[in-house]
């Protein structure tokens, strides 16, 4: 199989935003509790911060972290994790029906965050509580001393504000499953009202509104339309989630959904320009896809708990996917997606970052590791920074449920000036053929390859575990040929792989 791309350096989509390697942690099960926070444990640091998972972190160099939650977030009090932890009380949790210590709360986050090198991106509880309540803990995290808010941060062993710039207007006010679900109406208002609010106390911060919690909402895009004719000129952004699953067991279906995630991505666009359109605006609101990945493989286990058939655990082992090989291939596609739209998609967040749907896996008191897909998210975070290439790719392709003549080719370009490379991410989506991809750069002058790392296994349901972490890793790659302007590879069946070149001169010609 044969497929051919174009790379010109003129062709470009747009400066890729940093912050679409963001990445997610919600108190549920043990993302943070034996996750992030584990006292006792051989790294543990001053705070009680496990130093392994810490290093982790650091390594896939996150430019944010979204917290608390998700649908926890619907129903929290964030006064409750502040103050003395003794003094904290525990609540049940109504989203994930477990208990909540709150022995971290935003203090302790934000320390952590500092530690990994990474900025918060807070929640604001808009399900059970409201506009009060949001302004009161913005105002505690950013707020001047001299103030209510700011001397009660400042009590609690923090003079100076936190600083933070990003803020989620709820969570996924569309679900019926969320404590507080509102109509598109009710919400759309609510979320104005509080962003004005908000825009009251700092007008730099950047504030999301809640899109769709998934694209099979019944009712996806109306949501979207009546939230934005509501608080377009208000709002920053507009967030969006997916998650993704192989239940059939049909890996070509499987690997064919970052169609359906495009064309998410595109309704959602459209909606944006109707709305500025339709108010004549001159803002132009951006997508934060603040919810992604690979989420089915534990759904079974967690049933009981989720049910509410093992009372109220704390920390207990919830939405613990154990990714495997096929789940690389996935991520890598995925990740693809938010490159080649990163006209608009300018926020992203892997849900989550460890233990629950994460790519870090602990053991309390043991190991902690990197699962399959840690891998293909690392290098696109590390590497996929530059501007996202317009590249024109033909391949043969195959008909899936979710879309006809699917490429088995998936592949982004990423050119970084400043470091005068060329990055290209690659999947080969067929398990039958190698794909002789022919690379032609046009406006370029030679290249060379420095970095040519591949990911392939011989099943697709290899995993690394906490006795075999080592399973299924990227190896150096070889055989790829390069005469000046045009590069030659071969992707394996069932491959990822990233191919990095030096640009002899980076200047234009």
């Amino acid at each position: 199989m044969r497929a051919k791309v174009t790379a010109h350096r003129d062709y470009q989509i747009a400066r890729i935003d940093d912050r679409v390697y963001g990445a997610f942690l919600e108190h549920l099960g043990r993302a943070i509790y034996t996750g992030i926070y584990e006292p006792g444990h051989p790294t543990a640091d001053a705070h009680g911060m496990r130093s392994d998972v810490a290093q982790l972190v650091r390594e896939l160099n996150v430019p944010l972290v979204r917290y608390p939650g998700g649908n926890f977030v619907s129903a929290y009090n964030w006064e409750d994790g502040i103050g003395p932890r003794e003094q904290r009380p525990t609540r049940l949790d109504l989203a994930w029906h477990t208990s909540e210590s709150n022995a971290v709360g935003v203090h302790e986050f934000a320390d952590w965050c500092k530690t990994v090198g990474t900025e918060m991106m807070l929640a604001v509880n808009l399900g059970s509580r409201g506009l009060d309540e949001a302004r009161n803990f913005v105002e505690y995290v950013n707020g001047p001393t001299g103030s209510y808010w700011g001397d009660l941060r400042k009590k609690n062993g923090r003079t100076e504000p936190f600083g933070v710039k990003y803020w989620c207007l709820g969570n996924e006010m569309d679900g019926p499953w969320q404590i507080g679900h509102k109509t598109a109406e009710e919400y759309g208002r609510l979320a104005n009202e509080t962003a004005k609010a908000l825009r009251a106390f700092d007008r730099s911060l950047e504030l999301i509104v809640c899109g769709s919690s998934n694209s099979y909402m019944p009712s996806y895009p109306e949501w979207e339309r009546v939230v934005l004719e509501n608080s377009y000129d208000a709002i920053d952004h507009i967030s969006l989630h997916m998650y993704f699953n192989n239940r059939d067991q049909h890996t070509g279906n499987y690997l064919a959904l970052n169609a359906r995630l495009e064309e998410y991505i595109g309704a959602i666009a459209s909606t944006i320009d109707y709305v500025r359109s339709r108010k004549r605006s001159k803002k132009k609101v951006t997508i934060s896809f603040d919810e992604w990945n690979v989420w089915y493989h534990s759904n079974e286990q967690d049933r009981a708990i989720r049910d509410g058939r093992s009372g109220w655990p704390e920390a207990p082992r919830l939405l613990e996917d154990i990714y495997n090989f096929e789940d690389v291939l996935q991520v890598g596609c995925i990740l693809n997606s938010f490159i080649r739209r990163s006209d608009v998609v300018r926020i992203a967040c892997i849900a989550q970052l460890v233990n629950v749907i994460a790519p870090i896996m602990t053991e309390p008191g043991g190991d902690a590791w990197r699962q399959t897909i840690y891998y293909p998210y690392y290098f696109a975070s590390i590497y996929g920074r530059g501007t996202a290439m317009q590249l024109s790719v033909d391949s043969p392709g195959y008909d899936a449920a979710v879309a006809e003549n699917v490429p088995y080719v998936d592949i982004s370009g990423v050119h970084n000036e400043d470091d005068a490379t060329l990055t290209f991410f690659a999947v080969n989506r067929s398990g039958e053929e190698a794909a002789e991809v022919e690379i032609d750069l046009q406006g370029f002058d030679s290249a060379w390859v420095f970095d040519h790392q591949v990911m392939s296994h011989p099943n697709l349901q290899a995993v690394n575990k906490i006795s075999h972490q080592h399973e299924v890793v990227p190896r150096k790659g070889s055989g790829v040929v390069v005469d000046r302007n045009h590069v030659t590879v071969s992707l394996a069946p069932y491959s990822y792989q990233m191919l990095r070149l030096r640009l002899e001169s980076d200047s234009r010609v």
